[in-house]
């Protein structure tokens, strides 16, 4: 037995003994170790690490349901722990949709573990950020490469167990020129895959080929969106489609068994394709979810909560703060599908020839751009926000790097743009022309989440106007 979950036993027994053998308890024991080398001006400049274990209990009693976490993991902070959540229960009001607690299960092995990403050093951090700025060749950088490691278990008063532990590798860099800024991301289950020459010399490639940029009328254009950017469609689809609360409630675009996209698109959420927990918050095994299959929804996800209420049951997708925003699926895949794998109408090879050297930087890239007569090129977006969830408009910026794209060759850097799209209208029926043949895992603000996408060419994305408004 792993020592989380003996810890996690021993809160659901202090249940047993403090509220009453009537009492449902759920626990979730998690530790981590966390790590961060952070860079700016070319050099590190904060190099943290986090250590620690928290216990989380949800408790079911007398019609009533109480949440409550802790650090303290002796004998008196895990009973302060049970008496404190047992004292909110009495006061939360009654809870008649309470979903019961999972009940025991088979839990999937986690298929992926490396044993030294998860104890890496700061030194082995701070060599991938060494080479990084040594392949941006003089130019401004900054970014961060992380670590992080868990080993977490869950126990309920109901009978069911599971452990498991993950660890996984990131790196964001941006490479800066006096105007103008190039980026390259990667996450990873294995430090050892991170490579930072590698990604500093496509930041840097990217960062020289953006300077100079045009300005371009705002209009519809047909765009290739690098992976960077199509992570962003795929959070944005997760937490506002996907989502079974918001579905449930019809705030969601999603409609299962409708052909609501490109033939080409299939979405999966495949948490235990990377190093990953084998079950959520409540215990749930957790496996692959396909959401979209071949243009056609098929899925949302759900919590045990929504899915009592849709009927449906869990799919795996409890989470901190699920009972209020939803369950997201937050490791989302867009697999390339058919013939329009790696190109689409007119693509050829795997090159571009002419044009501003360094704004393509990989051959997937290359051939979707070389079947563009007159297009944009797009590394990235931010800040982009909700104008309509039920539509999912949304309105953002690109960043790191725009280019027109005239006859399959990048002519110019642009600046940056303004868009409103819809992200379902633009990937819907007949709208993707092509998707790169390999996927590249892009990393999520929290460890743990990634977005896993080729670059995408589509027909047609609304750009309102200037960065500037």
């Amino acid at each position: 037995m792993s020592a989380e979950l003996d810890l996690a036993g021993r809160v659901v027994e202090l249940v047993r003994r403090l509220a009453g053998p009537d009492a449902q308890a759920e626990v979730v024991v998690t530790r981590s170790e966390l790590a961060l080398s952070r860079f700016a001006n070319s050099f590190i400049h904060q190099s943290v690490a986090e250590s620690g274990t928290t216990v989380r209990l949800r408790l079911y009693t007398d019609g009533r349901t109480a949440a409550g976490s802790g650090s303290l993991v002796d004998t008196d902070g895990l009973t302060a722990l049970v008496e404190r959540t047992l004292t909110a229960s009495r006061l939360a009001p009654p809870d008649p949709a309470w979903p019961g607690l999972t009940p025991p299960a088979p839990v999937p092995p986690a298929t992926v573990f490396d044993e030294a990403t998860a104890y890496a050093s700061a030194d082995e951090r701070a060599t991938r950020v060494r080479a990084f700025v040594d392949a941006v060749g003089g130019l401004e950088a900054a970014g961060y490469c992380r670590t992080a490691y868990r080993s977490g278990a869950f126990a309920n008063s109901a009978g069911h167990s599971a452990v498991g532990r993950t660890a996984e590798a990131a790196m964001d860099g941006i490479a800066r020129t006096g105007g103008s800024d190039g980026v390259a991301r990667h996450c990873a289950d294995r430090l050892a895959d991170i490579d930072g020459a590698a990604l500093g010399t496509r930041a840097a490639a990217k960062a020289r080929a953006a300077v100079d940029p045009v300005e371009l009328p705002p209009g519809r254009y047909e765009v290739v969106l690098e992976p960077a950017a199509v992570a962003d469609l795929l959070q944005n689809l997760a937490w506002y489609g996907f989502n079974g609360k918001r579905y449930i409630e019809r705030q969601s675009f999603a409609e299962p068994g409708q052909a609501q996209f490109d033939p080409a698109v299939t979405l999966v959420d495949d948490p235990l394709h990377a190093s990953g927990l084998p079950y959520d918050l409540e215990g749930t095994p957790r496996r692959a979810l396909p959401l979209v299959d071949a243009g056609t929804t098929r899925a949302v996800a759900y919590d045990r909560r929504s899915g009592a209420e849709a009927g449906a049951g869990s799919t795996g997708h409890g989470m901190v703060g699920g009972s209020t925003f939803g369950p997201i699926p937050r490791n989302l895949r867009l697999l390339p599908t058919g013939d329009r794998a790696a190109g689409g109408p007119g693509a050829a090879g795997g090159r571009v020839s002419g044009g501003v050297t360094g704004a393509v930087a990989d051959p997937d890239t290359a051939a979707l751009v070389a079947g563009m007569a007159r297009g944009v090129l797009v590394t990235d977006f931010w800040y982009t926000r909700v104008l309509d969830p039920k539509r999912l408009v949304i309105t953002g910026l690109t960043r790191n790097g725009v280019w027109l794209i005239e006859d399959g060759v990048p002519t110019r850097a642009v600046r940056d743009f303004r868009f409103t799209e819809s992200y379902p209208r633009a990937l819907g029926p007949g709208r993707v022309l092509g998707l790169g043949r390999t996927p590249v895992r892009q990393p999520d603000r929290v460890d743990g989440a990634w977005w896993e996408a080729p670059p995408l060419r589509l027909a047609s994305w609304h750009f309102t106007g200037g960065a500037s408004g």
